[in-house]
């Protein structure tokens, strides 16, 4: 009965310790064309319209300021880390749905080999407001 008991606990203890824990990495979000881009913002409630695209590096050392970037991106489950030295496309957008203070947003979206690598949403004046998309 001890046996029973110790090994019931034992397991709920186990249990209790890998709660919230995430051992699989995020599914990858599909990025590919424009529908998939659109969709990725409208699934987390956003009204995107796409304005521009162009190539980009992706840094193989972040600066300061891109570290901070790329801590966002590890909030949101984006991937931006592991795309680091590699050419990538940064498409831009404005958001229709979001305009605090009147001011204009856009949004971005950092795709390489049709993955969503990174995101943010951001005030067209690039200081006031900077979010994550998720």
């Amino acid at each position: 009965m001890k046996n029973i008991l110790a090994a019931t606990l034992f397991a709920a203890l186990l249990s209790l310790a890998s709660c919230g824990r995430r051992d699989a990495s995020p599914p990858t979000v599909k990025a590919g064309d424009v529908s998939a881009r659109i969709g990725y913002f409208a699934s987390h409630g956003w009204e995107a319209e796409e304005i521009s695209e162009r190539a980009v590096t992706i840094p193989t050392v972040f600066s300061e300021a891109y570290e901070r970037y790329a801590v966002m991106q590890d909030r949101q489950g984006l991937p931006l880390r592991s795309f680091a030295g590699r050419d990538a496309q940064l498409f831009v957008y404005e958001i229709k749905n979001y305009s605090p203070e009147n001011k204009r947003m856009l949004a971005e979206l950092l795709v390489c080999d049709d993955t969503a690598a990174a995101s943010a949403i951001y005030s067209e004046d690039g200081t006031s407001i900077l979010m994550p998309v998720s």
